[in-house]
């Protein structure tokens, strides 16, 4: 119904924001992680919208980034997650890092989503790796977006760009993307670690 809502933000909580447009208010609830990010009352802002229509609801939940938007989309397609399940995901990670997952097979990380367990984390990484692409994931990690993109500092913006050199060279030696993402996971990022090192060491967990 919204794509998105351009105004002033009259309210900020935890987990919604108000945001004045056109002299109405419009509640609108958000991951705390996005909450964290938002400007304070009275600045202006622009929030992605998804509007959930039900018989007994009606509700817009928020995003800073369409690319934030579209991961949610995908999220609550999944069976058993629903919006509320999108939105404690995204609070723990951002739509880079749950690709990442994915492509990685990293259920315990989707699991520390507050009411996620394993089992779901799991048939989330199940339902959304034919749906996430590696050139996605690699242009997350090489360019991070949304509240990966705010929040990132450029050590760790250093760190995706290696870790994103080690994985586009394992798939060039013949390995699968999801093989060669949970590979790259395991590495331990340290100051003095390369591309060529990451690159090694994940050889070592593919063996």
């Amino acid at each position: 119904m919204y794509a998105y809502i351009k105004g002033t933000i009259a309210e900020v909580a935890e987990d919604a924001v108000v945001v004045e447009a056109g002299g109405i208010g419009y509640n609108i609830k958000v991951s705390t992680a996005t909450a964290a990010l938002l400007p304070g009352v009275g600045n202006e802002v622009k929030i992605f919208t998804y509007t959930l229509v039900r018989e007994d609801a009606f509700a817009l939940f928020g995003f800073l980034t369409r690319d934030d938007l579209e991961i949610f989309k995908k999220l609550i397609a999944v069976n058993g997650i629903g919006p509320k399940g999108g939105l404690a995901i995204l609070s723990v990670m951002g739509a880079d890092d749950l690709r990442f997952a994915v492509m990685a097979g990293d259920a315990k990380a989707i699991a520390k989503a507050p009411g996620i367990g394993t089992k779901t984390a799991e048939r989330v990484i199940l339902e959304l790796r034919d749906k996430i692409s590696l050139e996605d994931t690699l242009k997350g990690l090489g360019e991070p977006t949304g509240a990966a993109k705010a929040a990132a500092s450029g050590a760790q913006g250093g760190d995706n760009l290696m870790r994103r050199e080690a994985i586009e060279a394992l798939v060039a030696l013949g390995y699968s993307a999801s093989d060669a993402t949970a590979a790259v996971k395991k590495v331990e990022m340290t100051e003095d670690v390369t591309s060529e090192t990451i690159l090694k060491l994940a050889l070592k967990h593919i063996f």
